[in-house]
């Protein structure tokens, strides 16, 4: 197995086959994960059964509820334009932020590839955090974030708002990230305002999500992207789609957050 770094963010892994892998090479790839954040793993002609098995080896898996299932794989769930008259809406974010345990990793596995666009772009958190200027860093230390659900019907009994760190320590590293998610799903942070707490959420996801911090991933026949949610903010870029787009989605379980 080898890889090549991408940046701003992210690296791309060839010479390892989902379909037969082993506890050590998941030890380096979750390594791996933890230092850029998103792996891409190009070439893997694999279906649903051999995608679960894949991603079970990090850990149990996950679930949005509210989400479309793939048929015969309660696990996973599609994202599809198919049928759509408009394009679906995409603003960057990380997974399910508003339950206490928000996922480790999601991945995604390309199913059908449109002729044109369809890119998924992905932010660097690390980042984030260590260009904020020292003014910003001082004023937010020792500060959450709540989080809560947007757009989804999720029932009486399921999660939906939780307090999470700005910033977080990272479960595998130890460095610190910026954890925020998409503005509307950031309601308040600790200790501001209402007014002083949505121009500070404006200002954090301006700043993580410049263009100069942003990997963008057009994908090719055979792609499985994985990433680890609490380094990166993704996003699908629906502008100029053409054809069909249909991907798999899994997700793995993870820690509950912790304050850097």
């Amino acid at each position: 197995m080898d890889h090549t770094v991408l940046q701003p963010v992210g690296a791309e892994v060839n010479g390892v086959s989902l379909e037969d892998i082993d506890a050590a090479t998941v030890t380096d790839l979750t390594a791996l994960l933890a230092e850029h954040g998103v792996l891409i793993l190009p070439g893997q002609n694999i279906g649903d059964a051999t995608f679960v098995s894949f991603l079970e080896r990090f850990g149990e898996l996950t679930f949005t509820v509210g989400e479309t299932p793939v048929p015969e794989f309660d696990d996973l769930n599609v994202i599809s334009n198919v049928g759509r008259t408009t394009p679906p809406k995409s603003t960057f974010h990380t997974d399910t932020s508003y339950v206490a345990r928000p996922p480790a990793f999601t991945a995604l596995r390309a199913v059908t590839i449109p002729l044109q666009g369809g890119a998924t772009q992905f932010t660097n958190q690390y980042r984030a955090f260590d260009t904020l200027p020292a003014d910003v860093r001082a004023d937010l230390e020792g500060r959450t974030i709540r989080h809560v659900v947007t757009g989804l019907d999720l029932g009486d009994d399921a999660e939906t708002e939780a307090e999470h760190p700005v910033f977080r320590r990272h479960p595998v590293s130890g460095r610190t990230t910026l954890y925020l998610s998409t503005p509307a799903r950031c309601v308040s942070i600790s200790g501001m305002s209402d007014a002083a707490s949505q121009e500070m959420v404006r200002y954090l996801f301006e700043h993580s999500t410049r263009e100069d911090n942003v990997l963008r991933h057009a994908w090719s026949p055979g792609d499985v992207v994985i990433w680890d949610n609490a380094c990166v903010l993704h996003r699908a870029d629906h502008d100029g789609v053409v054809g069909d787009r249909v991907m798999h989605r899994g997700m793995v379980a993870g820690p509950a957050t912790v304050a850097a």
